[in-house]
């Protein structure tokens, strides 16, 4: 099945730590605090000073509910909440996105809140839409791209499968200070090697 029929249905995934889901009303709300995390805005490099950080509201303005509310509708992409099992709350996002059907390929990328860090949560999540996405399209190769300094994401990626492929070289910058921005792929093959092996 193509990514893109794929896509258009949302599945719940349900693993030992994490359940992903479609955003419902109250995950979406929980969106809020992640969203204006600290340390979700300097590695998503959603701000660019500390000052844009401190001015973070983490009350969801209406454009950023609706926008949430039209994931499910999106056939191009995947958007699951990522629900904490122990807890039952939203605790981050996980996203395929960036659909490039002749290709076989998408990216993906990952919001994890306080509440859901420092648990393995992210990780968890990762492998399963990973699976999911591997086992129920045709894609080939799923890439992303984190912050040289984000040690704790890219170690969390490794262990999924993912592996580093380039460097973009001061591509970021943060409070006036540059750095490094690591590529990173899977591919099916990668998957089929480490399943066999």
């Amino acid at each position: 099945m193509t990514a893109t029929d794929a896509f258009a249905v949302k599945p719940t995934l349900v693993g030992e730590r994490v359940v992903l889901r479609p955003f419902r009303p109250d995950d979406i709300e929980a969106m809020g605090p992640v969203l204006a995390d600290p340390e979700v805005l300097r590695l998503t490099g959603s701000v660019t000073t500390t000052a844009e950080v401190a001015d973070a509201d983490p009350e969801l303005d209406d454009r950023t509910r609706r926008w949430y509310s039209s994931r499910s509708a999106q056939a191009d992409r995947l958007d699951l909440a990522i629900i904490d099992r122990a807890s039952g709350r939203c605790v981050g996002e996980v996203v395929l996105n960036e659909l490039r059907p002749g290709q076989d390929a998408c990216n993906l990328r990952i919001l994890v809140g306080p509440d859901g860090r420092g648990r393995g949560l992210g990780t968890e999540a990762v492998r399963l839409v990973l699976d999911h996405a591997f086992a129920t399209t045709d894609l080939h190769r799923i890439s992303l791209d984190v912050q040289a300094d984000n040690v704790r994401a890219r170690r969390s990626y490794a262990s999924a499968g993912f592996a580093v492929e380039g460097l973009l070289r001061d591509e970021h910058v943060f409070d006036g200070v540059r750095s490094d921005t690591v590529l990173m792929a899977v591919l099916r093959t990668d998957r089929e090697v480490a399943a066999e092996g």
